[in-house]
């Protein structure tokens, strides 16, 4: 099987709040290693499941966070930005399955870090299912025909990914207490788990159908005020629905929908908070 893994940061174990995923902050070398840790678990899982090419895309921020020095000599990694498709760029058709590691919960819901792509994201839907970063990105893999077979994190990504994709093997390295606690798997232990539900997804790849996108879908995004929703809704296409902060883009498809997303919420992001 060729793979494709997706690592975000926030839900790696041992990372609890945003000390650890911001550039700037004091423990961010350390989650750096931790997210580089947990890759690597599942990478080498993957190739001792026969696995014969695994390709690795950060997906966090300025998606420049993976210690490439440290990682897997036989992986491939996708690194840096801008990316048209963000968390799932380089991910296409020749891909047997996919993997997301260190996710998260979506915005406006429990777990750690819990958010939806920016932190000016309320809520995001594809028609009328509400999807956070794991939905959205399980949509791009399944237009592409490939399976999301493992989603690691807290728990309430676990459910979340459970709800959208049935069969879905989850690895839970940590259970949320709060938005910025948790109890953790020490990394000794995360490997473990990340070993054994590695393996056991790629054994149960069979049972796992993809989660196809809709056609011509209609992506909603409610901002949290009203300036971000104006910035966004400058994007040609684009429509405010009058009282409320939901910019619409109806889309020919999954791939239109999703860069539609990259490019209203970086417009968004351009409001002051004055």
């Amino acid at each position: 099987m060729k793979l494709y893994l997706s690592v975000d940061m926030e839900g790696i174990s041992g990372l609890v709040d945003s000390t650890f995923v911001d550039s700037s902050s004091r423990n961010y070398r350390r989650g750096q290693e931790m997210m580089t840790q947990e890759a690597n678990h599942v990478i080498e899982a993957a190739f001792s499941k026969d696995c014969y090419e695994v390709v690795v895309n950060d997906s966090h921020s300025k998606m420049n966070n993976l210690l490439i020095e440290e990682l897997h000599s036989e992986a491939k990694l996708i690194a840096g930005d801008v990316k048209p498709f963000a968390m799932v760029q380089g991910l296409d058709d020749s891909f047997g399955g996919a993997m997301f590691i260190g996710y998260h919960a979506r915005a406006a819901k429990a777990g750690v870090m819990s958010h939806t792509m920016t932190f000016g994201v309320h809520n995001m839907w594809v028609n009328d299912v509400e999807v956070g970063e794991l939905g959205l990105n399980a949509y791009v893999a399944g237009h592409f025909g490939v399976p999301l077979l493992m989603v690691a994190g807290d728990d309430e990504t676990a459910k979340e990914a459970k709800q959208l994709i049935p069969n879905v093997t989850t690895a839970i390295v940590k259970e949320q207490q709060s938005r910025s606690a948790a109890i953790c798997l020490t990394p000794a232990k995360t490997k473990e788990l990340l070993h054994e539900k590695t393996k056991e997804a790629i054994e149960n790849a069979a049972q796992v159908k993809p989660l196809v996108p809709p056609e011509n879908p209609t992506l909603k995004i409610e901002f949290t005020n009203y300036g971000e929703a104006e910035w966004a809704s400058l994007m040609p296409g684009t429509v405010l629905e009058e009282g409320t902060t939901i910019v619409s883009f109806q889309a020919k498809d999954i791939l239109e929908a999703y860069r539609a997303m990259v490019v209203m919420t970086e417009l968004a992001m351009k409001t002051a908070f004055v």
